[in-house]
């Protein structure tokens, strides 16, 4: 279980990161079930990636697969090229999503967007490993 104190502590690490890198980013956190447990857009994050740090931490979660890795998969010709059309429109197939993990089970996820996926990514990794 991911309790909202831990969703504080994997937030706050994103944002130091992404505060690190010079860039601003929404940064989500979602519970087992796929469910918001909390939301940070930091000062001049992009509105339109309120909804896709949302998506990516749902998908990651959903797939328990980073979403970068969903990514390569999800390519034309590739077996899952075309998943993005599931789940009522849900499915981000963009870096910046990750599964997190306590003794090895997948509690949750975090997904970040508001940047480049190379940024996303970074941003994500910090928040997942301060968890």
């Amino acid at each position: 279980m991911i309790s909202l104190k831990d969703a504080r502590t994997i937030i706050a690490a994103a944002e130091k990161k992404a505060s690190e890198i010079g860039q601003p980013m929404n940064i989500a956190v979602v519970d087992a079930g796929g469910n918001l447990i909390a939301h940070v857009r930091m000062d001049e994050a992009w509105i339109g990636s309120i909804d896709i740090s949302i998506k990516k931490a749902f998908t990651s979660r959903a797939f328990d697969i980073a979403t970068k890795d969903l990514a390569e998969h999800a390519q034309p010709g590739k077996q899952f090229y075309g998943i993005h059309e599931s789940n009522n429109g849900k499915i981000m197939i963009f870096a910046g999503g990750i599964p997190l993990k306590k003794q090895g089970k997948v509690v949750g996820a975090i997904g970040v967007s508001g940047g480049s996926g190379e940024q996303d990514q970074t941003v994500a990794e910090a928040g997942a490993a301060a968890f």
